[in-house]
């Protein structure tokens, strides 16, 4: 009975899972593909362009399944993915590279009665090879500002025609037709990527590549500073920067304590001065009454001249003076003091 049943098994499925063990044996990812409604010369183009890349290969899921057993593979977690037209699609590149390779390869399609869109279709502005006649009706309809140049029609302005979620009709899949706008796009978009043992939906295998390398950026810079404030001596940049951090930090101290080191006196005495200014400023003319005398700006001493006011203010507390003694005097003259 069992002998019969081997019998029955034709030899071309007996050769289409030889060939599938050996390609899934040469290859760490497989991507898993649904054929349905993909048309022939946009899936001829997609392989062409992406030959010696990727492998393609058309089968049945029941070989699939077999091929997959017959190499000790569990194909539970496999098997939902084999629907319609089964595409297997076998490299060895990153999962996520293979999907984004895919991606790449979209190729624009003629839009059909009974699609529906997904962005919004645009007429741009300029020369069409439309000449007067029925289109024109239909241009109007769809409130596409247009003229006559040279026989042909012109479109006035860039005009959207569908938004997302509408359904084409013949009228607008003729008009798109003769404006030579293809709104759609075809690819073999993975429902799956196997690799190595672990099956990646396709939610998953969308990334967007610039926010990770953000992540990855902020994660690295935020090790590098804890590297840093442990000082982390097997990370070469980590200890070069807390040496530098080091330096700056002694320089400072130094500065502040105003210790006459090498190189820093200079600095110590210009902060010094900067700190007086301050001061200074900040009690105004108080300064004077506590016996601060101005500092000197180098830069300016010599351009600028002395305030005129300043002998004035002096002969007026000259006068002060007197008349403090004067009145001193007449008190005790008054008193007897």
């Amino acid at each position: 009975m069992l002998a019969a049943r081997r019998a029955k098994i034709q030899p071309w499925k007996t050769e289409a899972v030889r060939e599938l063990k050996k390609l899934f044996t040469d290859h760490s990812v497989v991507g898993i593909a649904d054929l349905t409604g993909m048309p022939t010369a946009q899936l001829q183009i997609i392989r062409r362009n992406l030959r010696g890349e990727v492998k393609f290969k058309v089968a049945k899921k029941t070989l699939v399944i077999k091929a997959l057993e017959e190499l000790g593979i569990e194909t539970s977690n496999i098997e939902p993915y084999l629907r319609g037209t089964v595409m297997l699609m076998f490299s060895d590149m990153n999962p996520f590279k293979l999907y984004k390779l895919l991606e790449s390869s979209k190729i624009p399609i003629e839009a059909k009665p009974g699609q529906v869109v997904d962005k919004e279709i645009i007429v741009p502005e300029g020369k069409t090879e439309i000449t007067p006649g029925p289109m024109l009706g239909v241009l109007g309809k769809f409130k596409i500002p247009y003229e006559v140049r040279e026989g042909k029609v012109y479109i006035r302005k860039a005009t959207v025609i569908a938004k997302p979620g509408t359904v084409i009709s013949p009228e607008l899949a003729s008009l798109l037709l003769k404006l030579n706008i293809k709104p759609f796009e075809v690819w073999l978009e993975p429902l799956a990527v196997y690799d190595n043992g672990v099956v990646i939906p396709r939610e998953n295998l969308k990334l967007d590549l610039e926010a990770v390398k953000r992540d990855l950026g902020e994660a690295l810079g935020e090790a590098l500073r804890l590297s840093v404030e442990i000082i982390d001596l097997e990370v070469p940049e980590a200890l070069q920067l807390a040496i530098i951090k080091a330096e700056r930090l002694a320089e400072t101290l130094a500065e502040n304590l105003a210790i006459p080191l090498p190189g820093l006196i200079e600095a110590s005495i210009r902060r010094a001065l900067a700190e007086e200014l301050l001061i200074e400023i900040a009690l105004g003319d108080k300064a004077r009454e506590l016996g601060l005398e101005p500092i000197a700006r180098p830069e300016k001493a010599a351009a600028t001249p002395a305030p005129a006011a300043a002998p004035v203010e002096e002969e007026k507390k000259e006068e002060e003076k007197k008349e403090e003694v004067d009145i001193s005097s007449g008190l005790e003259s008054l008193f007897g003091f």
